[in-house]
């Protein structure tokens, strides 16, 4: 068997298509088109706003267990599932978030998908692509900047520099920087206090423009959001400041969804990248629509494991966009399944139907999570080469006990046509209209109450706990009129529990909760649990020692 070829190898190798041939495959005219280049190019406001009155098609989908080092290839099976779908002759297109750089130079990698399922061209997306993520770091960066100068000059809004919450960002990984001092060097840097630095990603700068879904409602929700509070404990939003309208200018381009394409040169939407965590881990509702306005079959994944990108998606994206979800994939690994099975990581390419059923319960644990919001589950096994029939035979028997079906998927090396029989079944699925969609909660319960039944009813715990000063920011925020508001709660993506080494399907834990924060720009209270950081750290062989420049200029390293 001779060297298997990078991801990037495979994306230099693709034949791409001029972008305008893409977006006519779509159903955009060229005038529908902003060009960067001959193969990015951003769908127009003015587009959007026209087929707004078109049927809409079915959407789809993509989550997964609990992720692992091993990786589960969410992302691969999203883009492979879109390119079946064309290649079995059904209008499809694909929506999915931009790459950040902190994971691409970190310890993740790009996001563009992998083997013979990416999207391309790869550098462009896991790199700079069409400039949203600077955008959106200019427009928070610009709101962090007049809150310091509104203080420095006289605060007429009684700003209390104690209770800030509103922070910079980057789109970078730099731990050095989650806690600082600003201001230092006298009173003409203005008034020294407390701060800090989260990823671009984290920002809900982020979040609110992938929640709306015109440029009035994105100026709208960026004045909504919460700056700090008065000495008197009253809450100060940007509309305050005056500076929601500047905030709007900097993203009016960053709005626009991005169009590029697959290897199989079908069309992808790629918008905003929410973090999973501190946000709700979605594309934009703004491309997801438009997709839909254009296909007759819609797949987007969500960010990590079903718990939580599946369930944010359901519970707020769906929510506030008015999504009606037609089918879920649910996409499982032998080798992710071994390790939640207590298996060590340098013996997954070692057959072990023991320790995979061992670890089958995560599975079954997401299954049955994901049947409580009534929409039909397909599973996707992204089979690996090390992979035995036999361990794949287990996970066929163990899902067909809970009624659904998994399907084996051979995309990483074969493309869409090792996604034929799952494109199938999606088809059947989607079209049955056996989906009864339904949200986990109501908007009129309590918040605490929205935080229990996610972690009772999925995270599989016996109860939540909170000291007094949490809890009472529960209280203060209905009383604020803010209870209504979807949560959006923030844990470790690794383990259905709070602590990131707990595999498998653990019960009978406690979900301390460590703090509230209030998205009331994006809509939606963010429940911190456990040891969560909105600005991660590189690991000790950062991604970054790899990526270059050959002779040749073209860039190498990139996975």
């Amino acid at each position: 068997m001779g060297r298997v070829k990078t991801d990037i190898e495979i994306a230099h190798e693709a034949t791409m298509e001029h972008i305008v041939a893409i977006g006519e495959k779509a159903g955009i005219p060229e005038s529908g088109l902003e060009t960067y280049g001959r193969h990015k190019a951003k769908i127009s406001h003015s587009f959007t706003k026209q087929i707004e009155g078109n049927e809409e098609g079915k959407l789809i989908l993509v989550t997964a267990i609990s992720p692992t080092v091993a990786g589960e290839g969410k992302t691969t099976t999203t883009i492979a599932l879109g390119d079946g779908l064309n290649r079995s002759g059904h209008k499809t297109m694909t929506c999915i978030r931009e790459a950040s750089l902190g994971p691409c130079f970190g310890m993740k990698g790009g996001a563009a998908g992998g083997g013979y399922a990416q999207v391309v061209p790869m550098e462009d997306f896991n790199l700079h692509f069409t400039g949203d993520f600077h955008a959106i770091t200019s427009a928070n960066n610009l709101l962090a900047s007049m809150i310091d100068n509104h203080i420095h000059w006289k605060n007429e809004l009684n700003l209390d520099v104690r209770r800030i919450s509103w922070r910079r960002v980057m789109d970078l990984n730099d731990r050095a920087l989650r806690s600082i001092t600003c201001a230092l060097g006298g009173a003409a840097n203005g008034f020294p206090r407390e701060a800090g630095f989260d990823i671009t990603a984290a920002s809900e700068v982020m979040a609110v423009l992938c929640l709306s879904v015109s440029l009035e409602e994105l100026e709208r929700r960026l004045g909504n959001m919460v700056i700090g509070q008065t000495r008197d404990r009253e809450l100060v939003r940007a509309r305050d400041l005056g500076i929601e309208s500047a905030m709007t200018v900097l993203l009016k381009d960053a709005f626009m969804p991005n169009l590029v394409q697959s290897l199989e040169n079908n069309p992808v939407l790629v918008h905003g990248g929410p973090f999973a965590n501190i946000a709700h881990g979605c594309n934009s509702l703004v491309a997801t629509r438009s997709a839909l306005k254009l296909s007759d079959y819609v797949v987007t994944e969500a960010g990590f494991g079903a718990d939580l990108g599946a369930e944010k998606f359901y519970n707020i994206k769906c929510r506030i966009g008015g999504l009606k979800p037609a089918a879920t994939v649910l996409v499982a690994t032998a080798r992710a399944l071994k390790l939640h099975g207590g298996i060590e990581k340098t013996k997954l390419d070692e057959e072990n139907v023991r320790g995979l059923c061992n670890g089958l319960d995560n599975l079954g644990r997401h299954i049955r999570n994901l049947g409580q919001f009534g929409v039909p589950i397909v599973v996707a096994i992204n089979r690996f080469t090390s992979d035995t029939d036999a361990e794949v035979a287990s996970i066929v028997d163990y899902c067909r006990s809970f009624g659904v079906e998994a399907i084996e998927c051979t995309h990483w090396e074969s493309g869409s046509e090792g996604t034929i029989e799952l494109s199938r079944k999606v088809v059947e699925l989607a079209d049955s209209g056996v989906s009864q969609f339904r949200h986990l909660y109501d908007d009129h319960q309590k918040l605490w109450e929205k935080v229990e039944t996610i972690a009772l009813g999925l995270y599989g715990a016996d109860e939540i706990v909170a000291n007094q000063k949490v809890r009472d920011q529960f209280k203060q925020l209905e009383a604020q009129g803010l209870g209504h508001l979807p949560v959006c709660i923030a844990k470790t993506q690794y383990s259905f529990s709070t602590d990131p080494d707990l595999k498998g399907a653990p019960d009978h834990h406690v979900v301390p909760i460590r703090e509230v924060r209030l998205s009331a720009g994006a809509g939606f209270v963010v429940v911190l649990c456990g040891d969560i950081m909105t600005m991660p750290g590189l690991p000790r062989e950062p991604a970054a020692l790899d990526i270059r420049l050959n002779d040749e200029g073209v860039i190498e390293g990139l996975t």
